[in-house]
């Protein structure tokens, strides 16, 4: 490929080709799980997303001689992220591009030029506006099937990023798969045992009036801010955000399989959650090019009502900093493995988890558990 032409997201005709891209780039591949149209076309239509409004950004196609697209790339500036981190970053995410040095090359080279524009002294990614949006490239794992809130790429991706040149490692991260067992971890029943004593913590289950009427929504991304604050990059969610994410995820989830923590000590204060969905991989991979009709919607359905998958993925695990110590995962997971059980999952696919967060991975050492996925985020100074 001679000449590379990059040219920037102006209409919705071209970014319905910037998101369309990615289904041309891995049709037939087995492992990329890919998102629903519906779902990218809201996160990227600065008019529908909510960070837009402590973000911007611009969408970037790279285009070959015969004017094919052969790769594309998101630029964005989370202003409220790079204040806290006292960073002037942009970030690249949403990046894919054909196996040729040159549209990588040019792709990277236009979130460079956007940021300098903007003021910026660093680029990062693969990230998205927040903490909740896909990040991290994979670097090993290429041969196990995604999930819906990873990013799968292929292994020439890091072999780019390496031979450009001026990258270094920013974040790694790494990924799990539990086996969900026969029968509950004795460890697991006697901490959970022992803890709703000692601290007077209770699980409790929610309904849907609890979510939207009863504020129990929020109240979990409330959680997430607190939790999370302190992780690779994380920015605090805003309320329109919250809202926002509340509508995305809540009107269809199990609610058997969320659990939150008490504190009955503290008014019944939300101390921990764990939000957890059957896996929508397969079923995301039949919906052809990422749409709901004519028959998506219904490989969704059975997956999430029906439960027609032997996997499921553990969306959200969070825990106030200051109970960390007191065990109340084996809480969370002694509500939830039954249901597992009853459900018939056989495994769990944790979320991306900082390499260094030894007090998250701590919690799979009473499971058998394999670390099966890495990614990285990588930074340049520009």
């Amino acid at each position: 490929m001679s000449q590379i032409n990059v040219r920037r997201v102006e209409t919705k005709n071209d970014l319905r080709t910037f998101i369309d891209f990615h289904y041309d780039l891995y049709k037939g591949n087995k492992y990329d799980v890919p998102n629903l149209f519906s779902d990218d076309f809201a996160t990227l239509c600065k008019e529908k997303n909510a960070a837009f409004d402590f973000c911007e950004a611009e969408y970037y196609l790279a285009y070959d001689q015969d004017n094919k697209v052969v790769g594309r790339v998101a630029a964005i500036i989370n202003h409220k992220a790079n204040k806290k981190w006292d960073r002037k970053i942009v970030r690249f995410g949403w990046i894919d591009f054909v196996d040729d040095i040159n549209v990588s090359g040019a792709l990277l080279k236009a979130v460079e030029e956007y940021g300098k524009s903007k003021g910026m002294t660093e680029m990062a990614g693969p990230l998205g506006f927040t903490d909740l949006d896909p990040e991290g490239m994979l670097t090993d794992g290429f041969d196990r099937l995604g999930t819906m809130p990873t990013i799968y790429n292929y292994p020439y991706y890091p072999e780019h990023m390496e031979k450009l040149g001026g990258f270094e490692k920013d974040n790694d991260y790494v990924e799990f798969r539990i086996t969900v067992p026969d029968e509950m971890p004795e460890k697991h029943t006697k901490i959970a045992q022992m803890i709703q004593k000692r601290y007077n913590l209770h699980v409790r289950k929610l309904t849907r009036r609890d979510i939207f009427a009863g504020g129990y929504g929020k109240k979990i991304f409330e959680l997430v801010n607190l939790t999370f604050k302190d992780l690779y990059g994380f920015s605090e969610l805003s309320e329109r955000q919250i809202e926002q994410y509340i509508n995305m995820y809540f009107p269809f989830a199990d609610l058997e399989l969320v659990t939150v923590i008490e504190d009955w000590n503290a008014d019944k204060k939300m101390i921990g959650a764990g939000v957890t969905i059957p896996s929508l991989s397969e079923a995301l991979q039949k919906c052809r090019r990422g749409r709901l009709w004519p028959f998506g919607w219904w490989h969704i359905l059975k997956a999430l009502k029906f439960h027609k998958t032997d996997t499921v993925d553990l969306l959200l695990m969070g825990v106030l900093p200051e109970y960390r110590t007191k065990g109340v995962p084996a809480l969370i997971f002694a509500d939830l493995i039954p249901r597992y059980q009853k459900f018939g999952l056989k495994y769990g696919e944790s979320q991306v988890e900082m390499e260094t967060n030894e007090s998250m991975q701590s919690q799979w050492q009473y499971f058998e558990t394999i670390q099966h996925k890495r990614r990285r985020c990588y930074k340049k100074n520009i």
